[in-house]
């Protein structure tokens, strides 16, 4: 997959971006940046990588990632060709997606709401709790440039099957709400499949048990939450969540080839280590989130076999 330079880049179920492929590409890429993805642009401060490297912006707020793009994990070629009707794991989509919109209004929607925002500082926030730190440009520099270089990654890791298949949204077939309506013109012209935010989730949970082992549970079933959000919000299939989760995975094995990114998350562990020296306190209020948590989305239970 060959991607411009200068690729701008959705997140998720909602990356936007001017990447081109030549390959791989169903066709072209819906431009402009949803209203949950759009960050300011970076101050000089906020890009500077361990050792002081300057990372550009791809676009405003959105750094460069660490892999050139050659060596994106190639999401046609490991995830399989997106349920389609009258199969088996189509028929199990279509009920956990019917399933789960009893949950609108309630305080696991409102979480998926807060989990769908992917600005910045805003989404580096997401494993302040689970951590059990603050994680910011300020008390936590080298783990919040971690996060936001490694999101660009895991982003652009699930456009080759995105492209390909183009499959339509939960919302646009059950004509329901979701969490974020600013974002669904955008939404309708970006393939579900895989889903984004869980490739971006569970790359970070990967990332950060790395980081904070001892809290590894509590950061996995983050990571595991998070892309569930997608259920509850309505614009994302299972099958879309579980194949997020194999290129979050991918994403993360192909970063520990990069020395690059291997020095970062070694500065990470060491703004970890002098933020729980400090005792630092989490960002979030973390009993409000453990609350709406609580009540898991209706999520698949035994794993698909393809």
């Amino acid at each position: 997959m060959k991607i411009t330079l200068f690729a701008t880049l959705m997140i998720s179920s909602c990356v936007a971006s001017t990447i081109q492929s030549t390959a791989q590409s169903a066709g072209p890429v819906p431009t402009g940046v949803p209203a949950s993805v759009a960050t300011a642009p970076s101050a000089s401060s906020q890009t500077k990588s361990y050792g002081l490297i300057s990372v550009p912006e791809l676009m405003p707020g959105i750094l460069a990632g660490y892999l050139p793009p050659a060596a994106l994990p190639n999401s046609l070629a490991l995830v399989p060709p997106a349920p389609t009707p009258g199969t088996a794991v189509y028929a199990l989509d279509e009920a956990v997606s019917k399933a789960n919109l009893a949950l609108q209004g309630s305080p696991r929607w409102q979480q998926a709401t807060s989990d769908a925002n992917l600005s910045f500082p805003h989404a580096a926030e997401t494993f302040s709790c689970s951590m059990g730190i603050p994680i910011n440009d300020t008390e936590t520099p080298h783990l919040y440039m971690l996060l936001r270089r490694s999101f660009t990654d895991a982003a652009l890791s699930t456009y080759a099957a995105k492209n390909h298949y183009n499959r339509p949204r939960p919302f646009m077939e059950n004509n329901r709400p979701t969490c974020t309506p600013n974002d669904e013109a955008f939404l309708r012209k970006d393939g579900s499949y895989p889903s984004g935010h869980t490739t971006i989730g569970w790359a970070w949970a990967l990332i950060l048990t790395e980081i904070a082992p001892g809290q590894t549970d509590a950061i996995l079933a983050r990571g595991r939450s998070f892309g569930d959000s997608r259920l509850v919000c309505n614009v994302h299939w299972q099958s879309d969540v579980n194949e997020g989760r194999i290129m979050g995975a991918s994403t993360v094995a192909r970063l520990h080839a990069d020395p690059a990114f291997l020095a970062d998350v070694d500065a990470a562990k060491a703004d970890y280590e002098i933020a729980r020296a400090k005792e630092l306190k989490p960002s979030r209020d973390c009993a409000a989130e453990a609350n709406a948590l609580a009540t898991p989305p209706i999520a698949e239970t035994k794993p698909t076999v393809h």
